[in-house]
């Protein structure tokens, strides 16, 4: 498999670059996840870096490689799927048919 050097910002991996192995498709994961074992013990700790555009040519505006970013909040960041069912919200109508006002 190929591997490509990506640097890092932020966190405690910033200034770093390391090898990161790419896809089927010759890009790197979008999340990058580090788990980093405690020192007593417990569970680890999962570092979370999110891949951005590194530069954009200034002549064509072209994407020209990777970085990694880091992201405090730690969130996996699940994707919603386009035939998820949005968020429930009360209805205006009281048995929630729409059009139907004789409850």
């Amino acid at each position: 498999m190929k591997s490509e050097d990506t640097p890092f910002e932020g966190g405690p991996l910033d200034g770093r670059v390391l090898p990161v192995l790419l896809g089927p498709t010759g890009h790197p994961p979008k999340v990058y996840r580090v788990p980093v074992p405690s020192n007593d013990g417990g569970p680890p700790t999962l570092l979370v870096y999110r891949r951005v555009q590194a530069r954009v040519s200034s002549r064509l505006g072209l994407h020209q490689g990777w970085k990694y970013e880091y992201d405090p909040t730690g969130r996996a960041g699940r994707l919603k799927w386009p035939w998820s069912k949005p968020d429930a919200t009360p209805d205006a109508t009281p048995d929630g048919r729409p059009g139907d006002t004789h409850g």
